[in-house]
């Protein structure tokens, strides 16, 4: 392998696992981080015996981190404990009931015989459909690079076609196996979170349902950033350097493809090859300038995942009726996506998720105390005031104290909100999105913006706006998608 010179540009879960594969494979690799701290929207912050992960906070697909920490010599039980979640969350419904969802197989399909009888079968037949578009999705999909449409031309995928449900609508899929709208609106709502309307997502996502159902939520004792942290030493052992602080502004494309990386604070630095997991559109607009593979008119025209209204609370007492992760389906589903997807404005009903990881782990709150971090779903490139926060903080705490019973607002000794004006500064969020692109059939695998540049030779682009989408294991994949690209045209003497 021909050692080349390497800068990758953002430290969030793709940046990672980008620098971490690159440097195995012997080149000299500097990542740098525009924030304080890394790990991009997986940060943390602590506060007065707090200790807040900004972002992600489901653990799905263990796999996909286990096969991570395998490639360096490592395995999980290395970094972090991992725990399972039983029962895995608790749902509040419109009808004022509430149901703990299972972990246990054998309970959750009691629960789905309970609520639906003679759902059983079905569901035995869903999740075998679903198990095997995981293996296929996860094992074959998500690794091409997706710049020719013949990647996707294998014999497995052909044959399959039929299977994955490429070209079926998820929601009428999954209603040719059931009828009643709690399981409806709790096998929909990891779709909420890919970025449409279930009606509009291909079925071929039912893999999220085996993810949730078969493979389980999971919790890294210490929190979700524990995750950054092991992705770090693992970056670091490589030989990567890490600086903070460090935004790149620009890019000065000179003679012999070699690429000046112009930072505010911390000089230049000189390139063979860059890698982005910034923003892609940022990238395209700002850093690539001439360079860039799109124009404002093709962005304008993407259809945004959702961004959120995020709330940080310490509470000077235990919460009761709260699992770890709480799901408010208390109001319409339907309306709540619409309001994201097709009419954006800010949702009348909104629904919204609580966890509380301190019901878990004691070392994210003060003894006697509560963490607690709720979101609310909402479209991207609203207006955001502190005046909509705060109404809209009103509006969830209202119906959170009344499903728990508890006096809540009151308790409150820290508070901190993040939107859409946030999501913007910090990351350079387009539209302040906050997961990536929709995963709507025109937007998945080939159809996704690019990992590399059509113009230059040696720019590349890693992270939830390109191949293979939005979320913690596909950010993992998609560093790895990018490295093996760049190694692949190194080999051939293309870079």
């Amino acid at each position: 392998m021909i050692k080349k010179k390497i800068t990758v540009i953002g430290s969030g879960v793709a940046g990672l696992s980008a620098a971490s594969y690159l440097a195995k494979s012997g080149h000299d690799v500097t990542l740098i981080e525009k924030n304080k701290g890394i790990g991009g929207r997986a940060r943390k912050f602590e506060v007065d015996g707090f200790v807040f992960d900004m972002g992600p906070s489901w653990y799905w697909m263990p796999d996909v981190f286990e096969q991570f920490y395998n490639a360096f010599g490592y395995t999980t039980k290395d970094f972090y404990q991992l725990e399972r979640l039983d029962p895995s969350y608790r749902v509040f419904w419109k009808d004022q009931s509430q149901d703990d969802v299972p972990a246990n197989i054998d309970e959750f399909y009691a629960w789905f015989e309970k609520l639906e009888p003679g759902s059983t079968k079905n569901l035995d037949k869903f999740l075998a459909e679903a198990a095997y578009k995981y293996e296929v999705g996860m094992n074959d999909l998500v690794h091409k690079p997706s710049l020719r449409f013949t990647e996707f031309a294998d014999m497995r995928i052909v044959k399959g076609t039929l299977k994955l449900h490429l070209f079926s609508s998820f929601s009428k899929y999954i209603k040719t196996y059931f009828s009643h709208p709690k399981i409806i609106e709790l096998l929909e709502f990891p779709i909420l979170f890919l970025g449409a309307m279930p009606k509009d997502t291909p079925a071929l996502y039912s893999l999220m349902n085996y993810a949730d159902i078969k493979l389980g939520t999971w919790y890294p004792m210490g929190g979700m950033h524990k995750i950054i942290e092991a992705f770090e030493q693992i970056a670091i052992a490589q030989g990567v350097k890490i600086i903070t602080d460090c935004e790149a502004k620009n890019f000065n494309y000179k003679e012999g493809l070699i690429y000046e990386v112009n930072t505010q604070n911390n000089g230049s630095y000189l390139s063979d090859i860059v890698v982005s997991g910034a923003d892609y559109n940022h990238t395209d607009k700002v850093l690539a300038g001439e360079n860039s593979n799109y124009s404002e008119d093709y962005w304008d025209k993407r259809l945004m995942a959702p961004s959120s209204l995020l709330f940080y609370l310490g509470l000077d007492k235990k919460i009761d009726n709260l699992l770890h992760h709480n799901l408010f389906f208390d109001t319409d589903f339907k309306i709540h996506a619409e309001e994201i997807y097709k009419e954006p404005q800010w949702p009348s009903q909104p629904l919204f998720y609580a966890c509380c990881p301190s019901k878990t782990d004691d070392s994210v709150a003060p003894e006697g105390k509560e963490n607690l971090f709720l979101l609310i779903p909402i479209a991207p490139d609203l207006e955001d005031t502190e005046e909509l926060r705060e109404k809209y903080f009103d509006i969830i705490m209202e119906r959170l104290e009344q499903k728990t019973g508890s006096e809540i607002k009151s308790h409150i000794e820290y508070k901190r909100s993040f939107c859409l004006k946030d999501f913007k500064s910090d990351y350079h969020a387009y539209k302040g999105n906050a997961y990536g692109l929709a995963n709507t059939l025109k937007q998945t695998a080939f159809f996704k913006p690019k990992i590399v540049n059509k113009k230059v030779k040696n720019l590349f682009y890693t992270g939830q706006l390109t191949t293979p989408g939005p979320g913690v294991p596909p950010s993992i994949i998609s560093g790895k998608v990018v490295a093996e690209e760049i190694n692949k045209r190194i080999n051939a003497n293309k870079i």
